[in-house]
């Protein structure tokens, strides 16, 4: 303006009659008033409001391109949700002034948004994040987490500070068959049946994770799509893979019926559909059945010994292994209440079949998710009994991928056996190596080795096999701690945040946050973590940092005691 007043206004104006006003009414905005060189526009949601933002920048950007720099129009635009109030046409309220002050902290040409317009857009609109923090904004009494935006057009940079794609873009394939089953439709009538039908499609998919000649992608991510009418093309799109699976059971007395379909998820041609019937004692023959159908449909090469070595009967008795289902279908629900009823539920399992492993490795498990989410201390009498139903569990079956994986990531975690505990998770990848879940212990394991390198590299192979996991910030976490040891501190923040964003209740998140922001060298956004972990346990110290997480090299123990300590935590 100062060089050329006229010029910038009539350029302005161009701009506006060009494409700002016209993407702004596209996507349902409402231009509330303009002042000088800005404006304060409303819009029906908060997708609407980034996709014309995105829109509008990039326009921007094509046309300063053939434009020399000193006259070239740059904009920075602020999103926020909240409550306005609305007088004369005009609007007022804090969420103005929130907005307002996101847009003076964005970049040229850039976009910010909060934290609450960021939870709004996650996985709706293709951009890439980046997490500035907890940012304390002029005139706003509470720090605001704040997000940084750039299009999928810009995603090659996303590399430098290690944010996400809000909605993945399509995902390569792998160089072999690859396969989704998502869940089974309960057709029994009963919705109190509905872990019944989870629990068959989560033996199938294991069943399918054995081969080594397939990819499959893993239960959480496949399970996001429970009760949606879905499109097998954009599913196949979103997870990365060639087919997928989808069917029904129907479960009335001791009989059960279950129907299959398979589909070519880059046409949408059906490969083969088939039903399967049988009473309950013959549950394990029929995943059987469905399991060899689509392997001999997606993979004819592999040989019938292969698939017959990997059958396994886990229990000859129906009511252990309802009970264990049971149990399953209330743990991952991941909520305290809900963990309380399923150990009863684990421990009927196995008092029907004592001989069950995977309710023993379930049940010890559960004591984990208890101490990771920071509901309740283990007491040592705890202690002792889920490291003897890890070992119990181990006794019955060394073999079975997921009882190796919990029962090795407990004895390693809670009873600090990180050797024995890393080496069984290793086996348990040798059996199943598409188990999402060992691949994400198998990272957070090599943390407490001192391997941050390999810490890392096990993380973003567990994302891959679960690309869409409600459980995500559980990798994010290890990802976390791997650029932590490895002196990335900046990175390993941005991971940390981002998992405590997904999930502000996870103790072990909170926890790396706090020491990721302290030796990051941002002390604010550590003691802000502090104050939120100390209301999730008050009972942390630092002299119990060791005991919490059993790290093996001293200088990695070291850095964390020193992190806490610089976020206040007390010794």
């Amino acid at each position: 303006m100062g060089a050329d007043e006229e010029g910038t206004l009539a350029r302005l104006k161009a701009a506006r009659k060009a494409f700002v006003d016209p993407t702004i009414a596209a996507h349902r905005g409402r231009i509330v008033k303009t002042t000088g060189d800005g404006m304060l526009v409303e819009f029906a949601s908060a997708v609407d409001a980034v996709r014309a933002a995105i829109e509008v920048q990039r326009a921007m950007d094509e046309q300063n391109a053939t434009v020399p720099e000193n006259q070239r129009l740059e904009f920075r635009i602020g999103i926020h949700v909240g409550d306005i109030i609305i007088d004369d046409n005009d609007i007022f309220g804090d969420g103005v002034n929130i907005a307002a002050r996101l847009e003076g902290i964005a970049e040229p040409g850039g976009v910010c948004m909060s934290n609450d317009a960021y939870r709004q857009v996650r996985g709706k609109v293709e951009i890439v994040c980046e997490d500035l923090g907890p940012l304390h904004l002029k005139n706003i009494a509470e720090p605001m987490q704040a997000w940084r935006v750039r299009s999928t057009s810009q995603a090659s940079s996303s590399a430098k500070f290690g944010s996400a794609v809000a909605s993945p873009s399509v995902l390569p394939l792998p160089d072999k068959p690859s396969i989704a089953v998502l869940p089974f439709q309960n057709m029994s009538g009963d919705p109190e049946q509905e872990y019944f039908a989870d629990g068959m499609v989560e033996d199938i998919i294991t069943a399918l994770s054995r081969f080594n000649s397939l990819f499959v992608i893993a239960r959480n991510s496949s399970f996001t799509y429970k009760g949606k009418l879905v499109d097998i093309k954009q599913v196949g799109r979103e997870l990365g893979v060639r087919y997928v699976l989808e069917g029904s059971v129907r479960k009335a007395g001791n009989r059960v019926r279950i129907t299959g379909q398979l589909i070519d998820a880059n046409n949408g041609s059906h490969i083969w559909a088939s039903k399967f019937d049988g009473g309950l004692h013959d549950i394990f023959d029929l995943q059987d059945d469905i399991t060899s159908s689509v392997v001999g449909a997606i993979a004819p090469k592999l040989q019938q010994s292969e698939f017959e070595r990997l059958k396994q009967k886990p229990t000859e008795n129906m009511s252990a292994y309802d009970y264990y289902l049971r149990g399953l279908s209330k743990m991952y629900q991941f909520k305290k209440e809900a963990l309380e009823e399923a150990q009863p539920l684990f421990r009927k399992a196995f008092e029907f079949d004592p001989e069950f492993a995977a309710p023993y490795a379930a049940l010890s498990f559960s004591y984990g998710v208890r101490h990771t989410y920071g509901w309740g201390l283990i007491t040592q009498e705890e202690k002792s009994e889920l490291i003897a139903f890890a070992n119990r569990a181990l006794d019955l079956d060394n073999e079975d991928a997921s009882v190796l994986t919990q029962a090795g990531y407990m004895l390693a975690l809670l009873g600090h056996e990180v050797e024995r505990g890393a080496a069984l998770i290793e086996r348990a990848i040798n059996a199943n190596p598409n188990l999402g879940q060992a691949w994400t212990y198998r990272g957070l394991v090599n943390v407490l080795l001192g391997n941050p390198e390999q810490s890392i590299e096990y993380s973003k192979r567990s994302m891959r096999l679960s690309p869409l996991d409600p459980l995500a910030f559980v990798p994010k976490v290890g990802l976390a701690w791997g650029y932590l040891f490895s002196d990335q501190y900046i990175e390993a923040a941005k991971w940390a945040a981002e998992a405590v964003i997904e999930k502000p209740d996870f103790l072990s998140a909170q926890r790396c946050a706090i020491a990721c922001h302290a030796l990051a060298g941002n002390l604010e956004a550590a003691k802000a973590s502090w104050e939120i972990s100390k209301r999730t346990d008050p009972t942390q110290r630092v002299s119990q940092t060791k005991q919490r997480l059993p790290l093996r090299r001293e200088a990695d123990l070291m850095k964390l005691v020193e992190g806490f300590r610089l976020a206040g935590m007390p010794d």
